[in-house]
């Protein structure tokens, strides 16, 4: 395997639904609310789809989404849904260490609009090839995206590693011949990503 590539989200981030959580105790919601929303809701789920493909910005999405949760306020909600995300330092570590190590990097992300902000790292130094989804109107899970992800990245599909925290994200990873692995913290998909590549990507290692 000659590639790393990686979701942003949730993986190069701390856990995306520790912040919905906290979204939604804060708005007096029931702590799972956005999470169940999302999986039971093909009207809210589809919104969230205009937002990835960047039909939607997030002002508009949020103005859509807000009914849906049962709150009025809408104003910069997408980013208060992102308000308890931090780095993930240890798997950002990693993808220092892999890229140092001759491992071609990317980055396929569904993206929030200016939701989530990736201006905070400095994407050029961390990957060889970056695949926004609002900027390139395509969606994980389908196939186009991780093609182009492979492509920007300067690696065939099959010599891919991806890491994901969606299940469904890397089945469609997989679909086009990526090896997957859901990613649940750095303790757990670090010393898989090691063996599938033959680097180190932890410090001490």
């Amino acid at each position: 395997m000659e590639a790393l590539l990686l979701d942003f989200g949730g993986v190069l981030t701390t856990n995306v639904f520790e912040s919905f959580r906290q979204f939604s105790e804060a708005e007096g919601l029931e702590p799972q609310a956005v999470k169940r929303l999302f999986r039971e809701s093909p009207e809210a789920l589809a919104l969230l789809r205009r937002l990835e493909r960047g039909e939607l910005d997030e002002n508009e999405f949020a103005e859509l989404f807000a009914p849906h949760l049962g709150i009025t306020d809408h104003e910069g909600m997408v980013q208060r849904l992102f308000a308890g995300m931090g780095p993930d330092e240890p798997m950002l570590e990693a993808v220092r260490r892999a890229r140092a190590a001759g491992i071609k990097t990317g980055l396929i992300s569904n993206s929030w609009g200016a939701g989530i902000a990736y201006d905070g790292l400095a994407l050029d130094e961390l990957f060889d090839g970056v695949v926004i989804s609002g900027e390139v109107g395509m969606h994980k899970p389908n196939a186009d995206i991780f093609l182009l992800g492979a492509e920007r990245a300067g690696a065939a599909p099959g010599e891919c590693v991806f890491v994901d925290d969606l299940r469904e994200n890397c089945a469609g990873a997989e679909a086009v011949g990526m090896r997957a692995i859901l990613h649940r913290g750095a303790e757990t998909t670090l010393p898989i990503a090691e063996q599938l590549l033959g680097v180190s990507l932890r410090a001490g290692d």
